[in-house]
């Protein structure tokens, strides 16, 4: 058996490996687009990295099936593209990825299809080339739901046969609705071997999702490494952390608080979050708008999973109703909505995507209020390089949007308390679940190289010797 690290590979996004039987039975465990890439710094998060013989290094037809660990892009966003390469067969994920890849892959198309009719406006020659460039490159709505059509729903913690010396396993991982990390078994030559990829680890006590759930002996595990270098700055809970930004900026001033949100899972924790500091601690009610429809979508799906939330949220439901709607509540659904936001002249707060505030709606909020000092800009996710977040959080005095120079008047913030990943500490648990005499090797992917540097001599100084940190296209014997 052996396996193929294509993507996620001393870099934070594009998860993808090929695990390979000896009798040829090949699984891909995540199909995630390349997010680090230079074409995400310039606003279009999510494109494919195509190269001359394809989107993939590998013969799509000659995948048997596909394992998701949880719907972001990073995780989901080549999937149709590994279908229009030749790809036939399943994919096998939990429910709530299910309807979430689904939210996330049709807004990719929807971006797509806008970005083509953009194109084919301009009668430049050089312009007209790239358009019939992109039109064999971009998936549309109509490759997602051919895509979609193949998925195979899997319940949590219940073993799943593949082949006949091949079973699967879901185990609740956090991080995200649905999120799982993945246990493979494979029977060879009288022996089974185990593997587990842990796909993003989440943290203890997130609003809203259930603890990852401990993972049994595995002999080879394939581990995330966002945070392996550095814990939280935040050690506070979500509420006080957000309550105390919202009384300097909303509340002892007249401010404004514009909030970058991805908006599937961040900006549903910030939601719920709101909610109970309104209905628990009295806060008066500033009107909140929340001004992303996939947010509003992809909210829609976590109402529909009660069942598999925590038991805070599950008992907040109970007492009150709802998890995600209170008083002076609003979701911006149209165009128009959002941008008629800037007239409104009393405190609130705006939750917009995107969460590196790089495209999105949220790029119209921050250019209308940079330049207030009465507008705080909270930043809560991580920002590529290059990115407005990443310019912002940087102190850059001018910002660029959309080709106007603005200054920078208005104050910019942080915190990484609403973060789905678990830090060095998280991760740390997470492989010392593992017994260092049973576990044969550990692979860290999914972190930026230095991250990944620390968190390997953190693991062999709690006595696990055996740790790569796989090149792309490095292939490993099991």
């Amino acid at each position: 058996m052996k396996l193929t690290f294509w993507g996620a590979a001393r870099q934070v996004t594009g998860s993808m490996f090929l695990l390979e039987t000896d009798d040829d039975y090949r699984i891909l465990i995540d199909c995630g687009s390349d997010l680090d890439s230079k074409s995400a710094q310039n606003g279009q998060e999510g494109q494919p990295q195509k190269s001359d013989t394809g989107f993939f290094p590998f013969e799509a037809s000659g995948i048997n099936v596909v394992l998701l660990t949880h719907a972001h892009i990073d995780h989901s966003g080549n999937i149709p593209n590994l279908y229009r390469e030749g790809y036939e067969g399943q994919i096998l994920c939990t429910e709530p990825t299910f309807a979430l890849t689904n939210l996330l892959l049709q807004d990719a198309a929807s971006l797509n299809l806008k970005r083509l009719n953009e194109l084919g406006k301009s009668k430049k020659q050089r312009v007209r080339k790239r358009l019939a460039e992109l039109q064999k490159d971009l998936f549309l709505e109509k490759q997602v739901r051919e895509s979609m059509a193949n998925v195979v729903p899997i319940q949590f913690n219940r073993k799943f046969k593949l082949a006949d010396n091949v079973e699967v396993t879901f185990i609740p991982a956090g991080h995200l609705l649905g999120a799982a990390h993945i246990l493979i078994s494979v029977y060879e030559n009288g022996q089974k071997k185990t593997i587990c990829f842990s796909g993003d680890i989440g943290r203890k006590n997130y609003p809203l999702l259930s603890d990852p759930e401990t993972i049994p002996p595995v002999d080879y595990l394939i581990c995330e490494s966002t945070y392996g270098n550095r814990l939280h700055i935040d050690a506070q809970a979500p509420e006080a952390v957000l309550a105390d930004v919202i009384r300097r900026t909303c509340i002892d001033i007249p401010g404004r608080l514009i909030i970058p949100s991805f908006s599937v899972g961040r900006t549903q924790a910030l939601l719920y979050t709101l909610n109970r500091l309104y209905t628990e601690q009295g806060f008066p009610p500033i009107k909140v708008f929340s001004d992303s429809p996939l947010a509003l979508e992809s909210t829609k799906v976590y109402q529909k999973n009660l069942r598999i939330l925590n038991k805070e949220a599950k008992t907040y439901f109970e007492e009150n109703e709802s998890l995600f709607d209170f008083e002076n509540f609003e979701y911006l659904e149209s165009s128009k909505a959002s941008k008629e936001v800037s007239n409104y002249n009393q405190p609130c707060i705006i939750i917009s995507s995107s969460g590196m505030v790089q495209g999105g709606r949220v790029e119209h909020h921050v250019a209308t209020n940079i330049s207030n000092p009465y507008c705080t800009i909270l930043i809560i996710g991580y920002c590529a390089e290059g990115t407005l977040g990443w310019r912002l959080l940087n102190g850059q005095p001018t910002i660029s949007v959309k080709g106007k120079d603005l200054p920078v008047m208005a104050r910019v913030e942080r915190t990484d308390v609403f973060s789905g990943h678990g830090d060095r500490d998280d991760l740390l648990r997470f492989v010392k679940q593992q017994t260092p005499d049973r576990l044969k090797k550990v692979f860290l992917v999914h972190g930026e190289f230095t991250s990944m540097s620390a968190f390997q001599q953190t693991l062999v100084e709690e006595g696990f010797p055996e740790v790569e940190i796989p090149k792309k296209g490095q292939t490993y014997e099991l």
